[in-house]
């Protein structure tokens, strides 16, 4: 049996094709999560956070594997949100505050994700481990696109959204600003990056 894999299992939510926006349902789902604020460029909290998500994340992965049933780490994911929404359009970024996930399958207990923190910790000494934590989210609708080239590109798409799309489809914002990362920025130039942008949304009336 191959292992699972979330790109391949929900290809509507990790593998959409659409590069202008489209309305999704989400359904619920679990991940493990770590909080921070600051710039994702420079930010050695960021960088501390996001070791330690992906170190836990490939903990539970050999684990389960030794138990019988193996999966693929999952995209790299962050949800987004600012005090003033401002800070996004002017990428004020200092200010930025993030929650950075990583999907798990929906067998894996929150147990075995607690003896996994324990036993990252024990091995990698990495002091944000103590920061990951349990997280579900069930966004439900969502308006979704596919977004290629570099992130500091995607304020058009969001300009678009939150001044047309959402007044046009008789929505309004609903919850944070969520990105699902395809791809490594390190070995890929930033106008190839491929990253989905999702936005929970309601109804206006």
């Amino acid at each position: 049996m191959s292992p699972y894999d979330v790109k391949r299992e929900r290809k509507e939510l990790y593998a959409p094709k659409n590069t202008a926006w489209a309305l999704i349902e989400v359904p619920e789902q679990q991940f493990i999560a770590i909080d921070g604020q600051g710039d994702p460029n420079t930010s050695p909290a960021y960088a501390a956070a996001v070791e330690a998500l992906y170190t836990v994340a490939y903990t539970l992965k050999f684990a389960a594997k030794r138990d019988g049933r193996d999966f693929v780490v999952a995209p790299l994911e962050g949800l987004w949100w600012a005090d003033d929404y401002e800070a996004f359009t002017v990428r004020a970024k200092a200010s930025w505050k993030w929650t950075m996930l990583i999907s798990l399958p929906d067998w894996i207990t929150k147990e075995t994700i607690e003896e996994a923190r324990a036993a990252a910790a024990a091995k990698k000494k990495l002091p944000a481990i103590a920061d990951i934590r349990h997280h579900t989210l069930h966004e439900g609708l969502c308006a979704q696109v596919l977004h290629v080239g570099s992130y500091d590109d995607e304020a058009p798409l969001l300009a678009h959204l939150h001044n047309d799309y959402v007044k046009a489809n008789g929505l309004r914002l609903h919850g944070l600003h969520h990105e699902i990362y395809l791809s490594d920025p390190r070995r890929t130039r930033p106008e190839k990056l491929k990253t989905i942008l999702r936005q929970p949304v309601r109804p206006s009336e």
